[in-house]
């Protein structure tokens, strides 16, 4: 018994709008962050994440969590930012397999000049093609899939309590 729960063809249509929706709003916002940042996406979100934390910093493993990377995906960034300065690593004092990422000035000041281009990209190629009820669906529809797709938010990245001497 065949029991595919096939899309119906609005369904079809709406998913294949959605994805290529997705796929280039991505692009574009990729591209302008590496043309004029010289940094890709997931580098800047982790520069927001942790701008947004207690004192720029937070536990690797929440940062990998809220990103929804993979730690090892997520501790080869963080490798990438310490490289260029904008990011450091500490152990953590209660626990030896733990560590903290902070943002540096470095890396604040990085995340400050390249945030105008980045959000005037967001703005025209997301918020300007919607009116302000379509910004309102939009927001509803994405918080309900995000409550439909993960267990505990993502936004904003707070500290894990078990180690909390970050620093």
């Amino acid at each position: 018994m065949d029991h595919t729960r096939w899309l119906d063809d609005h369904e079809q249509e709406t998913w294949r709008a959605f994805l290529t929706a997705n796929r280039l709003l991505f692009e574009r916002v990729e591209r302008q962050l590496q043309n004029e940042a010289r940094m890709p996406h997931a580098y800047y979100e982790i520069l927001v994440r942790l701008s947004e934390a207690p004192d720029r910093t937070l536990r690797m493993s929440r940062l990998a969590d809220t990103s929804l990377s993979s730690r090892s995906r997520l501790s080869h960034a963080v490798a990438r930012l310490e490289k260029a300065g904008w990011v450091e690593r500490t152990a953590c004092e209660t626990d030896r397999r733990g560590a903290w990422a902070r943002l540096t000035d470095a890396g604040l000041a990085a995340l400050e000049a390249a945030a105008p281009g980045h959000v005037e990209t967001v703005r025209s190629v997301l918020f300007d093609a919607l009116t302000p009820a379509q910004v309102t669906a939009l927001n509803e529809i994405s918080a309900a899939l995000v409550d439909h797709l993960v267990d505990a938010p993502v936004w904003p990245a707070e500290n894990d309590r078990d180690c909390p001497e970050a620093g």
